[in-house]
């Protein structure tokens, strides 16, 4: 057997994989976007750019996604990383097992239990009350981009936490001490050594972080009470509630594509900034 025919026979399986689970579903949606919505509601065959004149519409969405995503993404970013940093660098070995447990806690429990739960936290009841009690007012909390932020933030910390742990656990401190005797401060030895080579965990939790929150749509539902709502929940709306797919299917079309160009330029612009260090684009 020739190697191109066993490299093709290994590779069948997977590429088969990915073409029906991946390729052709994102094909469909595109040729959904092009349709039009049949008189009770659904796809009708035709070809129109109507669909996507109308984005406009949406518009609400896509500013609530493209502020909160990133906001959500970078405030992830600074509350994992030295938690991270603390975990793989200054914790016990005997107790970082137990540690790193204690950060994946949260996902035993469903994302909607964990949900309601801000939700009694935030609300009247909650923080609010407590504040009250203090003589501060009444403050607003649950309904608002800030409760989105802290159910982000909540949900999806792990994710961020793991990446950069991974990175930092691999960092080898001889390089440490190595600047150290040459005479760099701490924080010199750090924003030299110790960032840039923890920057691949970093670019591989900012984009689970971002990719699954350009699709969130549990968290603005519950959270933002309808008041505060992401791409997802205007795609829930118009494929089950209004039932108008080819509309549905020229927004999700447009996330895609807004997606790839963010996600791409990101990408390069870390590559370039870890001076073009292959490792970075381990995502």
């Amino acid at each position: 057997m020739s190697p191109r025919l066993r490299t093709t026979l290994l590779l069948a399986p997977a590429t088969v994989w990915l073409l029906a689970m991946l390729v052709l579903p994102l094909v469909v949606v595109a040729v959904f976007s092009f349709g039009e919505r049949a008189a009770a509601g659904g796809y009708s065959a035709a070809f129109s750019l109507e669909n996507f004149a109308n984005l406009g519409t949406r518009w609400a969405a896509f500013k609530n996604t493209l502020m909160l995503a990133p906001a959500g993404t970078v405030l992830c970013l600074l509350i994992a990383y030295p938690l991270a940093y603390f975990l793989a660098v200054r914790a016990d070995p005997k107790w970082r097992t137990l540690l790193l447990i204690l950060v994946i806690v949260p996902f035993w429990t469903s994302i909607l239990i964990r949900s309601y739960a801000w939700i009694y936290l935030l609300g009247g009841q909650g923080v609010p009350k407590l504040v009250g009690l203090l003589g501060f007012g009444s403050p607003r909390l649950v309904n608002t981009p800030f409760a989105v932020l802290i159910g982000i933030v909540y949900g999806y910390l792990p994710l961020m936490v793991f990446p950069i742990f991974v990175s930092l656990e691999r960092l080898d401190k001889r390089l440490l001490e190595a600047s150290a005797d040459l005479g760099s401060p701490p924080w010199r030895s750090f924003l030299q050594v110790t960032l840039p080579l923890s920057m691949p965990g970093v670019a591989t939790g900012c984009m689970l972080v971002f990719i699954l929150l350009m699709g969130e749509f549990l968290i603005p539902a519950m959270l933002g009470g309808g008041k505060v709502f992401f791409v997802g929940n205007a795609l829930v709306d118009l494929f089950l509630q209004s039932r108008n797919w080819p509309f549905g299917a020229a927004v999700a079309v447009a996330l895609v594509v807004i997606m790839l160009v963010t996600v791409t330029a990101y990408m390069r612009l870390t590559r370039r900034w870890a001076g073009g260090r292959d490792d970075v684009s381990l995502m």
